[in-house]
């Protein structure tokens, strides 16, 4: 069982300057969902309400088999860091053109859920497109190294 569900859209909009892992707090019919692979990162964010960072945006589909205690889709979800991770990513994220993102996904060892963020900086048009070129000659070196 190897839960890995990824942001790729994240990684393609934004430099990401700093990675923290994350303990996020769920309800029971949630880590069920998202042991069976139901989530999606695409369009979360992170901010802070009242001295505590949640991830908000982020998409856990309703557990099949769950009741009428089942959750709600897209609810805020609190993010499980130490004090002073949360005091350096505050100073961070309030300055201009900082964003906390979430990248990763996962189940540990441990079988919790954790969620990797990152400190990020929005990326221009023209750093895109050479995200682009880089991956499309990638892309063109693989296909060359099977022949």
């Amino acid at each position: 069982m190897n839960i890995n569900i990824k942001n790729k859209k994240a990684y393609f909009e934004y430099h990401i300057l700093d990675k923290y892992t994350a303990g996020v707090q769920l309800l029971g019919t949630e880590i069920k969902s998202i042991r069976e692979g139901k989530a999606n990162l695409n369009d979360a964010f992170c901010s802070f309400f009242n001295d505590h960072l949640y991830v908000r945006n982020m998409h856990i589909a309703e557990y099949s088999h769950g009741s009428f205690y089942n959750h709600e889709a897209k609810r805020d979800r609190a993010l499980l860091l130490t004090k002073k991770e949360l005091k350096k990513l505050r100073e961070k994220g309030e300055e201009k053109g900082y964003t906390i993102v979430p990248l990763h996904l996962f189940i540990s060892e441990r079988g919790f859920a954790k969620l990797e963020i990152g400190l990020a900086q929005g990326k221009k048009t023209f750093d895109k497109r050479d995200s682009i070129k880089e991956r499309e000659s990638k892309i063109e070196l693989d296909r060359a190294m099977k022949r």
